[in-house]
Order: C-alpha cells, then structure tokens, then sequence
C-alpha cells in the first residue's frame, strides 16, 4: 500500500545542516523506540495507542452497546485535546457538511462556554429529546475537571434528565482513571473509558477519546490504526531518508533559526480545516515554552497557523506572498477527492473565465496549488508539500501518526518538553479563583 509522499526540494535547507540535525535526533529515535517496550510508564505512551488491543476492544464493546439504542444525535462535550482529533477526523471523512448529509447519527461538539452556542445546541437537541429519539452524551476531560467541560456537561445532562429517566444509559465519560469525573461517573452509573495517565490529550485522538465517538458514527476505526501502526514503524526508523518524521521536524527547526518562526499549514481541502486547528493545539503546546528541559527560560515556540486552499488566497496571499521572510510553509494536498463534479460549457459564461469549461473542479483546485507553489518559488518563499492519497481512515491515520511524532522530534531539537503544557494552567487557575470569590 502506498503511503503519504513528502517533497522538500523547494525548502532551501542545505543537505549538510539537514544531515547535522538528523544525527542530533539519534538518541531520541532510540528512545521513542524503547518507548514501546515500556508501556504507558514513558511521556511517549502515546506511540502505543494504535495496538493496545485491550483498549480497543474495550471501546468496539461499548460502541456496540450504544449502537442498540440508535441515538440520533451524540454530543462530544470537551475542548482541546478532548475533541480536535475527533473533529479532524470525522470531518475529514465524513465532510463538514455530515449532519446535513447523513440519515444516521448526527455530531455536535460542546466546546465552549459561549452562552449562545450551547443554547443553539440545546434548540437542536430538545425537539429531538421531545419526540422519544436517544442522544448520547460523551464528556470528554482527561483531568476530570475541565470547567468548560463540566459546566457544558452539566448543562446538557440537566436537559437529558427532563426527557429519559434512565438518561444514565445515554451517558459515557472519558477521563483519567481515579479522576473525580471518573468517580462521579461511577457513582452516577455512566459507562466510563480510561485514557491513560501519561497520554496527554493533544496526543490523545487514538484513545477512547477519539475511538469512541469515530466508531460511534461509523468510521473504520481498524483501517486507521492500522494507518497509525504503519507510519509509526516509518518514523521509529533510524535511516533518515525514511523518517517523514525526523525530516519534516529537521526542516521546520533549521527554518526557524533562521528566522523563520511562523509554520503555515497550508491545506488543499476544505475537508481537512479542522486537520490543522488539531495540528496548532498541537505544535503551540508542545513547542511554546517558556522553560527548556534544563530549567532556563528560553521563552521558546514556533507559531503555528492554519490556511485553507483555495479560500485563504482570497484573503492571506497578499501578505504570504509580499510580507515578511518569516514563515515556513507546508503545503497538504490530497492527490484524489472522493468527488469529481464537472464545471459545464455554457458558452454565455466564456468570456467572463476562459480554460474551465468542461474541466473537474478537482483539476482546476490542482491548478491553483501549482500556481501559487510557482509564486512561493519566483519570490523565494521556501516550502515544502506533504501528499495524502486519499481521504480514507488509513491515510488519516497515517497522518496524524506522523504529525504527532513530528512534534515529538521537532520539542527535542528545541530543547523543550513536548508533552507538557505548565503555562495553559495559570488561566485555569486564575478562572477558579474569580469564579469562587464570586
């Protein structure tokens, strides 16, 4: 089976400083590959996800429970780590417009206290409640004490409450086994799913907390940890030239001593949006700290921004294209769509664009990638291309395997910690203060 192809010829990173940086990453390819003897007992616990058959078989069980009850609707009610994988992957394969299209389970995700959006959430859902029809609510926090999270989940159970008196089978908490929502779950009689303890949630989307819901709405869960296991060996790999991972963590380090501190995921699919809002919690909370791993303060991270080809060239070209010399872009295409309308000849619209008649839009997307890839070169904007086959559970996972590990190397090379994220509490800390003083 083919695989994802990465080009970084248009990069400009000599072989030579490529070459240094990759045998800087030796004792770390060593140790992520001891990581899978060790378990879950390593801060790259991660890496062992996609062939736990004991949690996978754990989830397909209860997936098969809460299939029997047909809901109509499942809410993920989670932020972060809790839900962006999720997201990403569901709307990858299933579409943005899934809920509209589908005649099956429906998705919504409950990931901010902004007061209208949850009550939009509760519109949709009440009428559904009214009528007799099921939704599962799956509250996701691997601390167990999120307050979003938990605030949203109280409100959403209120509502379950008031329509099913045995709401409790429509209930399932992911979390940290021993947290309090665990115990909480536990005593309130919801079915509950363990992350493990040291998989932190930007590295979390093939646990329960991604298995879960993916699996709920009938996503080949198998197809995408098998994608997942593939790329793990390429990427465990100590020959550089077959590390995808080490080669893209090399080129986005050495881009960003240069200067280069900016990393634009530039994406060819509108699918795959909510793909690059997963890979920014990703890299800005591995990567952005304030302290590396021997105690100083570095004040150290690469920004990480999303574009989306090709709506963002109506509004960000302009400044990628004429700006400053500070960004590094990888561009993320997808070499076959699951679609392939074709723009119609009708001869009154020649004069307004010529070339397009009678071609796929698939083609035309394809043209706009090459043109704006010949503009990035003529202005010397380096970048490199990542190229998914297709958008199929395999590649997906393929991806996402690949990106996590990216990042894994990428923290090493700075210096920093990947796997925590101390700085995110100071908020946490100073909302549970107001919100107790007042």
């Amino acid at each position: 089976m083919t695989q994802l192809r990465l080009s970084t010829g248009v990069s400009k990173i000599a072989d030579q400083q490529l070459h240094e940086l990759a045998s800087k990453l030796e004792p770390e390819i060593a140790t992520m590959n001891a990581a899978l003897e060790r378990g879950y007992d390593d801060d790259h616990a991660s890496l062992n996800l996609p062939s736990d058959t004991a949690m996978i078989e754990q989830v397909k069980g209860l997936i098969a429970k809460k299939q029997q009850l047909r809901p109509s609707y499942l809410i993920v009610v989670g932020i972060g780590g809790s839900n962006l994988g999720t997201m990403a992957v569901q709307e990858a394969l299933l579409g943005r417009l899934y809920n509209q299209t589908t005649q099956g389970t429906k998705i919504l995700y409950a990931d901010t206290v902004d007061a209208d959006t949850i009550q939009d959430i509760m519109t949709i859902i009440e009428p559904v409640l009214q009528r007799g029809e099921r939704v599962l609510i799956n509250g996701v926090s691997k601390s167990g004490g999120t307050t979003e999270t938990i605030a949203n989940f109280e409100v959403l159970i209120d509502l379950l409450k008031r329509y099913r008196e045995d709401y409790e089978n429509d209930v399932v908490v992911t979390t940290d086994e021993g947290s309090k929502f665990w115990m909480l779950a536990r005593e309130k009689g919801f079915d509950v799913l363990p992350i493990p303890k040291k998989v932190g949630g930007r590295f979390s989307v093939f646990s329960p907390v991604g298995l879960f819901p993916l699996a709920l709405l009938g996503i080949d869960i198998d197809e995408l940890l098998k994608g997942a296991c593939d790329m793990r060996k390429i990427c465990l790999s100590p020959i550089v030239q077959e590390n995808l991972a080490v080669q893209i963590a090399c080129h986005i380090y050495a881009h960003a001593e240069k200067g280069r501190n900016i990393h634009d995921l530039f994406i060819f699919s509108s699918d795959l949006e909510s793909m690059g809002k997963w890979y920014r919690q990703l890299m800005g909370e591995s990567i952005g700290k304030e302290y590396n791993v021997e105690g100083q303060q570095v004040f150290n991270g690469i920004t990480p921004t999303v574009s989306i080809g090709s709506t963002d060239l109506h509004s960000m070209a302009q400044l990628y294209l004429g700006g400053p010399y500070d960004k590094f872009t990888t561009f993320l295409r997808v070499q076959k769509n699951k679609a392939s309308p074709c723009i119609p000849h009708l001869s009154e619209y020649d004069h307004l664009v010529k070339g397009i008649q009678n071609k796929p839009l698939g083609d035309l997307m394809d043209a706009i990638l090459k043109g704006v890839q010949a503009a990035f070169r003529e202005g010397g904007r380096p970048y490199m291309e990542l190229s998914l086959p297709e958008k199929s559970p395999y590649y997906l996972g393929q991806l996402l395997q690949l990106k996590m590990m990216e990042m894994m190397y990428l923290g090493f090379l700075m210096g920093v910690n990947p796997f925590d994220q101390p700085n995110v509490e100071a908020y946490k800390i100073e909302t549970r203060r107001i919100l107790e003083i007042e």
